[in-house]
């Protein structure tokens, strides 16, 4: 069984006694603010217009350092991926195209592009979230209406969006799953990343915004979505396309998974020591999973979920945060089992009928060949797994 520690001594704050600067996630430029602070003293490197950092401070801070970077201090990894990816993005944002980083849910893309906006230009917030509902005033630019009423349109009576924000601040803009747009919004995109400047006709004098130098756009698009709002050609080509790939290396995985749980239970100030044999637990069930899924032709026959590292961490921080609150301080293979089929589990009765035959044939073959863990693990699913039939 685990063990977890709080980290706050004194009773929780009352709303009114909480500190004003006190947030619930800092963004990477602030989470990590000592970090980029120190690489730019020590920075001789050649750096591309207005960036903080050089090209190999960029991919030092997100990856982390090795002895041959010769630093003086460690810089830990942020993101757990090929060295390639995350130079090649480098390399794109330097140049006069912008970066798509395209890959299955929960690999990452959202989380790679808060840090290279955060270590470009020190802010990862100028954001704009696809849906069905963006339109092209989330691209560019509103009106306050009030401010239209009262003294007619101006400058002053604009809302720029995010992106707009970004190009006169010479900003790295964020797309956040650009093919959950509409194809026409999309295309508001085509003169932004050839022109550089976006025109508003309403103005008669100042009517032009240009981008200042440093300005580019990470976008990230899901590769499920294929199909939903196809890109078109023109789009396209100012786009260079990166695949960031599913993990599939367990050491790697378990990095990542212990990285991102930790960070998140922080928050609740919760200190977390998972033993290493219910991770590999947690880890083999979900090699084991996709597995299945792979050998499965029909769509019918599969789980809805993605099976991503980002559902793994879900499932772990939830067993950990029940066993905290409902448990004996701690998580067991139980609350695992049963925090895993929680998640999983989003079409009755389809996914629990294929997680039922999983569970009878791949989690009862482990607890026979290995007991230990699997044995409350396997117990769990079937306890939960009989509640949901």
């Amino acid at each position: 069984m685990s063990k977890i520690k709080s980290t706050s001594t004194a009773p929780p704050p009352t709303p009114e006694a909480s500190a004003p600067t006190e947030i619930l996630r800092e963004p990477a430029e602030v989470k990590y603010a000592e970090e980029i602070a120190w690489l730019r003293s020590i920075d001789t490197g050649p750096r591309p217009a207005s960036w903080l950092l050089s090209p190999k401070l960029v991919r030092i801070f997100v990856l982390g350092s090795s002895p041959s970077d010769k630093l003086d201090r460690e810089i830990k990894p942020k993101f757990f991926g090929d060295t390639g990816t995350v130079e090649r993005a480098i390399v794109t944002l330097a140049s006069d195209r912008g970066l798509l980083l395209i890959g299955d849910p929960g690999t990452g893309k959202s989380w790679l592009a808060e840090l290279l906006a955060a270590a470009i230009c020190g802010d990862s917030t100028r954001v704009v979230q696809g849906t069905a509902g963006t339109t092209e005033d989330h691209i560019k630019y509103s009106w306050n209406v009030a401010m239209v009423i009262a003294a007619g349109q101006s400058r002053d009576s604009m809302i720029p969006s995010p992106i707009m924000t970004a190009m006169q601040r010479g900003l790295m803009g964020r797309f956040e799953e650009l093919t959950r747009c509409s194809s026409d919004v999309q295309d508001a995109l085509i003169s932004i990343l050839s022109e550089k400047y976006v025109t508003i006709p309403e103005l008669n004098a100042d009517n032009v915004v240009f981008a200042r130098p440093g300005f580019n756009i990470i976008a990230t698009a899901n590769a499920r979505d294929r199909g939903v709002n196809d890109l078109s050609s023109a789009l396209k080509r100012r786009f260079n396309f990166i695949q960031v790939p599913i993990v599939t290396n367990k050491r790697t995985e378990k990095e990542i998974v212990l990285f991102r749980t930790k960070e998140l239970l922080a928050r609740n100030r919760f200190e977390v020591e998972v033993p290493p044999t219910l991770l590999d637990v947690l880890l083999q069930t979900f090699a084991d999973l996709r597995e299945a899924a792979a050998a499965e032709t029909a769509d019918d026959a599969k789980l809805e979920s993605s099976l991503s590292t980002a559902e793994q961490i879900g499932v772990l921080e939830d067993a950990v945060l029940h066993g905290q609150f409902f448990g004996q301080g701690g998580v067991d293979a139980a609350d695992l089992a049963r925090s895993l089929v929680g998640t999983l589990v989003r079409r009755v009765p389809e996914d629990v009928s294929i997680l039922n035959k999983f569970w009878h044939a791949s989690v009862t073959k482990r607890t026979r060949a290995e007991g230990g863990d699997w044995t409350r693990f396997e117990t769990g699913g079937k306890e939960i797994l009989d509640h949901l039939k």
